[in-house]
């Protein structure tokens, strides 16, 4: 898989984008476990994208849900046994 952002916002550490292959908007934040940091990405519709794009603070409120784990069915890729924790 190859993600591309088209938005980053490094003061709430989230980014947008769309995955090259697939086609899919995603929504990512930066998580860490012992071993490597890396990002989970949600997907999202791009309709949302565009939205978030010209208002960060709406994906700033999906982001902290995200991090709450609280939408996991989104995750494009499962995250294996050793998940981080977001950082």
């Amino acid at each position: 898989m190859k993600f591309e952002d088209c938005f980053v916002s490094a003061e709430h550490r989230f980014s947008i984008g769309r995955e090259v292959d697939s086609g899919k908007y995603y929504l990512s934040i930066p998580v860490s476990n012992g071993l490597v940091d890396y990002e989970e990405h949600y997907e999202i519709t791009g309709s949302d994208a565009e939205r978030f794009r010209t208002a960060p603070e709406l994906a700033r409120q999906l982001a902290e849900k995200c991090r709450n784990r609280t939408i996991d069915a989104a995750l494009i890729v499962q995250p294996g046994t050793d998940r981080g924790v977001a950082s």
